[in-house]
């Protein structure tokens, strides 16, 4: 007796997974919706609210900057200056961030990181990089 309610259990058990949907995750037998009709969430760089240099000088530091700006000189192995209309910050860009794209000073560029005033000059650390 305690065997065969032990095997109906166990049955049971197993059988659910057969109720189960076959294919767990994300859905594709619908499209998303376009851009300009989502009303909230995180669309990338071009959304995020970019500062000026001007203003990323007067945080705190460890401060997350956006900016958008000129690479117009390069300082060192990952060391660049960045312009904008304000004024010129430097700016800490590993290699792997380009993806091996090349940027000339005159195309314009959009930078996330933090702010770092512990050294001086204050520079910026950037976790993400984005050609225009």
């Amino acid at each position: 007796m305690k065997k065969t309610v032990f095997i109906l259990g166990v049955a049971t058990l197993f059988s659910m997974t057969a109720f189960a949907e076959d294919s767990p995750g994300l859905k594709t037998d619908k499209a998303p919706p376009p851009p300009h009709k989502m009303e909230d969430g995180y669309r990338g760089m071009e959304d995020a609210r970019s500062s000026t240099i001007q203003d990323v000088k007067s945080m705190h530091d460890g401060a997350s900057v956006s900016l958008h700006g000129n690479l117009v000189k390069k300082e060192s192995e990952d060391s660049y200056l960045l312009r904008d209309k304000t004024g010129e910050i430097n700016v800490v860009i590993p290699l792997a961030l380009f993806d091996g794209k090349s940027v000339s000073p005159d195309e314009l560029v959009g930078i996330s990181g933090s702010l770092d005033k512990k050294q001086q000059p204050a520079f910026i650390r950037v976790t993400h990089f984005q050609k225009q």
